[in-house]
């Protein structure tokens, strides 16, 4: 439930559940990433461990942290993604860089074309919709389309890579379990226009 409270109601309680929209890479993009996180992890000798290939994906709307998994909320997401219209389309990644954050867990991420992508319209479509249905807590404008392999103390500094293409046919809600690295998808949307 979220705003869950605990010690008597007087701290709110750990989260330990994230929810988020995903576009995950078809399997032989996700294995050309994940061989491109272990050579970009060479290369650079990092010593961070590359994520999982299950685990890469571009996300498109974070809906928050949470003590507990909220149905409600799942639901209002559910209907709010139910109402997307679009069609397939491809996607290309060809730059390796990392972003700056917490000192000892800085995202090296994979990049591509930025601009009015239609990635970045089914983002926007997502994020009305999720306004609409008053789930834009977290709807930002900002928004840089990215894969993140690993999480590195070090900076990585931006390269050119061979590019990777995969078309979007579908776009998930995916429940996080926060510090179990584990990913579930609740549901998927098919795009078909």
């Amino acid at each position: 439930m979220s705003g869950q409270m605990s010690l008597g109601g007087f701290a709110d309680a750990v989260p330990t559940d994230r929810l988020f929209f995903a576009v995950f890479p078809d399997t032989a993009a996700g294995e050309a990433i994940a061989r491109l996180a272990d050579d970009i992890g060479r290369q650079h000798d990092l010593r961070g461990a590359p994520l999982k290939r299950e685990r890469l994906h571009i996300t498109l709307h974070h809906l928050g942290d949470y003590a507990g998994l909220p149905a409600a909320l799942v639901e209002d997401a559910r209907r709010a993604a139910a109402q997307i219209v679009a069609t397939p389309f491809e996607v290309t990644f060809d730059r390796v860089k990392s972003f700056a954050g917490r000192a000892e867990k800085k995202p090296c991420v994979l990049v591509g074309a930025d601009g009015d992508t239609q990635l970045q319209r089914l983002r926007r479509q997502l994020g009305e919709r999720l306004l609409k249905a008053s789930l834009g807590k977290q709807v930002t404008r900002e928004f840089t389309p990215h894969v993140t392999l690993r999480y590195e103390r070090l900076l990585v500094p931006e390269q050119s890579v061979a590019p990777i293409v995969w078309t979007v046919r579908e776009f998930a809600l995916v429940h996080s379990l926060l510090g179990k690295t584990e990913h579930r998808i609740l549901q998927r949307w098919t795009l078909l226009g």
